[in-house]
């Protein structure tokens, strides 16, 4: 599934912003459990991962994109104060929210038992954006020739990464790979991480499931956010990349472009 990309000049929002989504289900998976919401109108952009089970996740990440945005939309229209800060916290709050809606579900009914799901999310300001992850669907900037990821893993793997116990290589192939240290839907207290990052004209923004950065390296991603294709185009070379590596996971990309 794709959608069609979009040129326009958002209200709130000083630059023109132009944008691609794509999802594909890979070469190996039988059923897409990743999902993706787009609402340049209000500067919106979501990419979710379920897991739990292929109907489980594809459940998860469908309640994710489909309830997420009501729930941010309800939290910044009972705002007095849109200060960054501000922003940030109805986020995390948004978040936490989803994750305890998607809990209470899953422990209601037996077979979505375990349901979860990663979240991105980028919430567009005036010549900024606000990001909030839980998992380990990525958020990057292009900008000044480079690709820089915003946002940490939330999994043992990245966990192991960060303390130095293993080395990115190491990474690949370890068999902790896969498991999340949080999730939407997950037990106890939720802590997502938010951040706000300035924009400027020529900034790329990408969100992504592990699907895509599994299968191709940051150099790799880069080298194919650096050709400014439109954005759809791109997302759909990232897409084909991926699968030509292997596919071994359902993929999802999300590029925003400010120009």
């Amino acid at each position: 599934m794709a959608k069609s990309p979009t040129k326009r000049r958002n209200p709130t929002h000083s630059l023109a912003l132009t944008w691609g989504a794509v999802t594909d289900r890979g070469r190996v998976r039988s059923v897409n459990q990743d999902a993706y919401f787009t609402d340049p109108h209000r500067g919106l952009f979501i990419v979710s991962d379920g897991m739990g089970g292929e109907q489980a996740g594809a459940l998860a990440s469908e309640v994710v994109v489909k309830v997420l945005p009501a729930i941010i939309q309800r939290r910044l229209a009972e705002l007095k104060d849109s200060s960054a800060p501000v922003i940030r916290t109805q986020l995390r709050h948004a978040i936490c929210e989803l994750s305890q809606k998607l809990s209470a579900e899953s422990a209601a009914q037996i077979e979505l038992r375990g349901m979860g799901a990663t979240v991105v999310v980028a919430l567009l300001g005036r010549r900024s954006v606000h990001l909030a992850h839980l998992g380990d669907s990525r958020a990057y900037v292009f900008r000044r020739g480079g690709l820089i990821r915003l946002t940490d893993d939330h999994s043992i793997v990245g966990i192991l990464l960060r303390q130095g116990e293993i080395t990115p290589e190491q990474a690949r192939s370890h068999p902790a790979q896969g498991r999340l240290s949080r999730f939407v839907g997950m037990e106890g207290e939720v802590l997502p991480d938010v951040t706000t990052m300035g924009l400027r004209r020529g900034y790329q923004v990408l969100l992504c499931s592990d699907g895509l950065t599994g299968m191709l390296s940051d150099h790799q991603i880069s080298s194919v956010i650096c050709k400014n294709i439109e954005c759809q185009e791109a997302c759909q070379q990232l897409a084909d990349a991926a699968n030509t590596s292997g596919g071994r996971d359902n993929i999802t990309a999300v590029l925003l472009r400010w120009r």
